[in-house]
């Protein structure tokens, strides 16, 4: 049997990756190649999965939903021509009665329907928190969503009700339990964005007992996290005002595809000064860490060891997607900054307070930043229900295991 996987995204490839290695470990895996619609699909590429058809890496990078200019663009840079290419190829690939499984929002989707061959899909972009938690409606959601009882549309729950979709997997169990109102195959089996962030088993991070550690996530798309990464260092100087009686150490896990040296410029022309590390008390298990001193605090920039500055920190400022949303899963509190987009947009940002609830605090600009993390600190209760809100919303670890499992088994019987 072979499957084909569609996804729409970077954070989508990343889901699927989790879900196709868990497929490798069966005694008898299916022959899996990938056709990401948005990008190179380097994921894929790093795990060795064949690519079907063309890929290209779109101006918007993937956010035409979020600003109309951003599609204008997408389409003067070819978008037309390749999305037609990857119809045929899709359509070419069901002729041969292979299965699909599409990863992301409504266009993996709607491409897997248009195949003619089953297909499963793994809903990564909504969730009913958006419009709703387990007390009820949010205030913000109009009376004709309530009506519609769904964060996904009715053409979208068609195409999941479709007898030639086996399963739908969607991010959380909230949103289970709302589709299964309607004849959609859903199975609850958590969300893969929480595999692999278990603590390393080797000491990668090491920082002294009673200090203060601060996450810092400016996403992953350049130039719009520059943009970002310069509003978080205009509020570390707050934190570090508030907190002048004790050690401030912040981790900035830093996508692969930033350059440190722009990022270097940025914190040095803040006057951060460049102190190598592993000569005191903070050890980092990484060659190309880079290392700066300011006042009473630390700044640390890595690429390599991003699961070991999750599990570190007490608490993150971000600007980021998938990255806060992880952050979040472990049980702990983010505070937000809206920047410019063309993801991190205001709107972007107070949808995302809707998505994952108390534990993220949105503030108007950088000077909120320090009395917020104090206020958050010295509140036990506080941080006990943002502990609890974030492990309901994004759920336990190995949903990509249990994803496998059912697609091996019950779902297609490989």
């Amino acid at each position: 049997m072979k499957i084909l996987i569609l996804s729409n995204g970077h954070g989508e490839d990343q889901i699927a990756v989790r879900i196709i290695e868990q497929l490798y470990t069966f005694s008898n895996p299916p022959e899996i190649v990938a056709l990401p619609l948005v990008g190179q699909g380097y994921a894929y590429k790093k795990l060795n999965v064949p690519l079907l058809g063309s890929v290209q890496t779109m101006p918007s990078g993937g956010f035409i939903y979020q600003d109309s200019q951003q599609l204008w663009r997408d389409v003067q840079g070819g978008l037309i021509p390749l999305t037609y290419e990857q119809y045929k190829v899709i359509r070419q690939w069901g002729k041969t009665g292979h299965k699909i499984l599409a990863v992301g929002d409504i266009v993996p989707l709607l491409f897997a329907w248009l195949s003619g061959t089953e297909y499963g899909f793994v809903g990564t972009a909504k969730s009913d928190y958006y419009l709703r938690d387990e007390t009820g409606w949010l205030s913000h959601t109009s009376g004709l969503t309530r009506w519609l009882g769904s964060r996904y549309f009715p053409h979208e729950r068609w195409l999941m009700s479709h007898p030639r979709c086996r399963g739908v997997f969607p991010r959380d169990s909230l949103t289970a339990q709302g589709l299964k109102r309607w004849s959609i195959p859903i199975f609850d089996l958590g969300n893969p964005m929480m595999d692999g962030l278990e603590p390393s088993q080797t000491e990668n991070l090491t920082i002294p007992p009673g200090t203060l550690t601060i996450l810092l996530l400016p996403g992953s798309r350049p130039p719009e996290a520059y943009n970002n990464w310069q509003l978080i260092l205009e509020s570390l100087a707050g934190v570090m005002g508030r907190f002048s009686d004790r050690s401030v150490v912040f981790l900035g896990a830093i996508s692969p595809g930033l350059s440190l040296d722009s990022l270097q410029f940025f914190v040095m022309s803040h006057g951060w000064i460049y102190e190598p590390l592993n000569s005191g008390q903070i050890r980092v298990n990484d060659d190309q860490v880079l290392g700066f001193t300011k006042d009473n605090g630390t700044l640390i920039l890595s690429q390599n060891i991003y699961r070991d500055c999750l599990q570190k920190a007490d608490l993150a400022i971000a600007m980021a997607g998938t990255a806060t949303e992880q952050f979040v899963g472990l049980g702990k509190p983010v505070i937000t900054i809206p920047g410019k987009g063309p993801q991190f947009t205001p709107e972007f940002a107070i949808a995302q307070t809707h998505l994952l609830g108390n534990s993220v605090i949105l503030v108007e600009n950088t000077l909120e930043v320090g009395p917020i993390i104090d206020s958050i600190i010295n509140d036990p209760q506080r941080l006990e229900e943002i502990a609890e809100n974030g492990k309901r919303r994004l759920g336990n670890s190995g949903a990509a295991q249990r994803i496998a499992q059912c697609l091996m088994g019950q779902f297609w019987n490989l």
